[in-house]
């Protein structure tokens, strides 16, 4: 059964609703956006069309471009990603709005994005990476699973929600390549090492059956406990493993979801990786986005 967008499994009467959803539908079938950026994007058209009927009486088709002014001034204290986050997702729903003959013109066409600091990803020292891949317990299953999703996500550079999504027929042993559908389901082939590959090795091997059980399926990397054990790890559960095994090394720099994602590109463009390789490893579609670790 094919997966239905956001907008299809949460309709709303709130003001905008419609138009929002039928833009957010647009907008799955168009360019296969994940689910969590489709429903960020509801959530930003929603809010403003709300204050839009609060404050004005007005209908999202009816907004003038003095009124998305008034909108970011009323919100000039947030953060500069914040305001071109959703000047971005306004940008598109009137360019969308305009095809479809909503309105007489693009109100967003003058509207400039916010000037922002060019801001370093954190990263960690690669003696710091080789303490947080040792911390699990790998004597046991959960250790062997933990140890495997660390080391792969150093050895890949994926996102979380690669990682915690791949499935069994995603891994290719023998050639060290995954099969990965990144953002906007563009699929690609990213390489690992051996030692990621040994440690992948064990776990399907010793660690994965005996979380399963007699469960079946094609998950890659599953839970052992919780409402549904034998599912898909969640990127929640993944980030709360990192903090805990970062503890435990002694590891007191700052984190996030994507540190290892960081180091492994930081760590290679140290070692004189070239820029454009690392970009397609990463799933980059610009370049731009991965000169911020050079």
């Amino acid at each position: 059964m094919t997966a239905l967008p956001p907008a299809a499994t949460s309709r709303t009467a709130a003001p905008g609703a419609a138009e929002v959803d039928a833009f957010i539908d647009a907008l799955w079938l168009e360019d296969g956006l994940s689910p969590n950026t489709l429903a960020a994007y509801r959530r930003d058209l929603l809010l403003y069309a709300a204050w839009l009927q609060a404050g004005h009486g007005l209908a999202l088709p009816q907004t003038q471009e003095h009124h998305l002014q008034a909108y970011f001034a009323a919100r000039a204290a947030g953060k500069a990603t914040s305001a071109n986050r959703r000047l971005t997702v306004f940008k598109r729903y009137f360019r969308w709005a305009l095809r479809e003959r909503l309105l007489q013109a693009d109100p967003t066409l003058r509207l400039l994005t916010a000037r922002q600091p060019l801001r370093v990803p954190k990263t960690l020292s690669e003696a710091q990476v080789d303490a947080l891949l040792a911390a699990p317990d790998t004597d046991a299953p959960l250790g062997l699973r933990d140890r495997a999703m660390l080391e792969l996500m150093y050895a890949s550079g994926l996102r979380v929600s690669e990682l915690v999504t791949l499935r069994t027929f995603n891994v290719g042993l023998a050639e060290g390549v995954l099969r990965v559908l990144g953002k906007g389901s563009k699929e690609r082939l990213v390489p690992f090492g051996q030692e990621a590959a040994d440690w992948l090795t064990r776990y399907l091997a010793d660690g994965r059956p005996a979380l399963l059980g007699q469960r079946q399926t094609e998950d890659l990397f599953i839970t052992s406990a919780g409402r549904k054990p034998g599912t898909a790890m969640s990127r929640v559960m993944f980030w709360n493993l990192v903090k805990r095994y970062a503890r435990e090394a002694g590891v007191h720099a700052p984190l996030s979801p994507h540190t290892l994602r960081h180091a492994f590109a930081t760590h290679l463009l140290n070692h004189g990786a070239d820029l454009r390789a690392v970009q397609m490893l990463l799933g980059h579609a610009d370049i731009s986005t991965t000169t911020i670790y050079t």
